[in-house]
């Protein structure tokens, strides 16, 4: 192809123009030790503009009661003992949920006392047991009303701190000249083999990584919040689950299904990836199997099942057998399940992975180089994403 003027980027023809480091690992090493990592070149990339990065994240309010009078509340009672009233206030139209009866909210008493009307609308007055749920379903006032109190979302505030990641390729220069008869060159070996290491430790960080900040050798040191940290702080533990001797598709829905509470992208159905070890993968393939039919017939070159996807109630999963996970048989046994609109990193200013090389200046025979990456891990929504543990046999059900 020819062109006449000034020739720029868009004459670039594709894939052309350098690739980040995530970039390359993505599209070289898409199967590699780093898929992760790799994926967030293909994510809105984000700045960190000191060492310490963070941002405020509001999760919405639903006012609710639970009563807490074993002598229960007869109909006509208009003062109610609760569990706690945070949250509530006045004008609040609250509806018992085994009744259906619908009381207005006139008075916070107390953290546990509330002064209500009873049988505010077509449901009449009746009794309110103890334990009984009641659930905001708007709010009602009077013409004239005097300004209502204001209920405000405290944000929590989610930080994390830059880690530097360094490694390193070098080799004798006698090694750099000898000629070998496989495979690249010495040196090329040696720069594969460093661009490897340094992606699989920062994929190591992604997922396992634990904030902490001080000193080493007299100089600043800190290292970064990955993922699974993240969820287990912000969740309550509520996305974190250690699986049974045995698991059924019952169960596994149940410690899923949390995540699919979160609307994180209204452009995109509730999907999310799955990162599993190989372990985990045959558990989940078997409940497939165990839960479903299948039969063999004469001529069949080929038989087995193997399920890259599966759908809950909620939701869709994309299973991805991790290759790190499989180091040691305890990740093998695990499951993460990441939301992508949630997840992403952010780098120092401008301090993306660099490759610098060093020759003999140091007064060596040897040549090297290395590659230095200093960056931040983001979970924008942590109760979107999920950890599950111990991941081992299959059942029905």
């Amino acid at each position: 192809m020819s062109f006449t003027g000034m020739f720029n980027t868009s004459n670039f023809t594709t894939d052309l123009a350098k690739k980040s480091f995530a970039g390359m690992i993505m599209r070289l090493m898409p199967n590699g030790s780093a898929p992760l990592f790799g994926l967030t070149s293909m994510l809105k990339s984000e700045t960190a503009v000191q060492v310490e990065h963070g941002y405020f994240a509001k999760t919405m309010l639903f006012p609710e009661l639970k009563i807490n009078d074993a002598a229960n509340i007869a109909a006509g009672v208009t003062v109610l003992t609760v569990d706690s009233s945070t949250n509530v206030l006045p004008g609040m139209v609250m509806r018992v949920n085994r009744t259906g009866e619908h009381v207005l909210i006139n008075q916070v008493v107390s953290s546990t006392v509330v002064q209500v009307t009873r049988g505010v609308g077509v449901t009449a007055a009746a009794q309110i047991n103890d334990d009984d749920n009641l659930y905001q379903v708007g709010n009602a006032f009077e013409e004239g009303s005097d300004r209502p109190t204001a209920l405000n979302i405290t944000p929590e505030r989610i930080t994390n701190l830059t880690q530097i990641f360094r490694n390193t390729w070098a080799l004798t220069d006698t090694a750099r000249a000898t000629q070998v008869i496989a495979g690249e060159t010495n040196v090329a070996e040696s720069k594969q083999d460093c661009a490897a290491f340094h992606a699989a430790d920062i994929e190591k960080s992604l997922f396992f990584g634990q904030k902490s900040q001080g000193t080493r050798n007299g100089k600043p040191f800190r290292t970064m919040d990955g993922l699974i940290s993240i969820v287990e702080q912000y969740t309550a533990q509520d996305n974190v689950h250690t699986a049974a001797a045995t698991t059924n598709y019952t169960q596994l829905e149940d410690m899923l299904d949390p995540v699919f509470n979160q609307a994180t992208d209204p452009k995109v159905a509730n999907e999310r990836l799955l990162f599993v070890g190989g372990s985990a993968k045959r558990v989940l393939n078997n409940i497939g199997r165990l839960n479903g039919t299948y039969q063999l017939v004469d001529g069949a070159t080929s038989f087995g099942l193997q399920f890259t996807t599966f759908k809950t109630a909620r939701g869709t999963f994309r299973v991805i057998e991790h290759p790190l996970f499989n180091t040691n048989t305890n990740w093998a046994k695990m499951a993460v399940g990441i939301d992508l609109s949630t997840f992403n990193v952010a780098y120092l200013g401008d301090r993306k992975t660099k490759s610098e090389e060093f020759g003999q200046e140091d007064g060596g025979d040897s040549v090297g180089g290395s590659l230095t990456t200093e960056m931040t891990c983001l979970v924008k929504n942590p109760p979107a994403n999920v950890v599950i543990y111990g991941l081992t046999a299959a059942a029905a059900g």
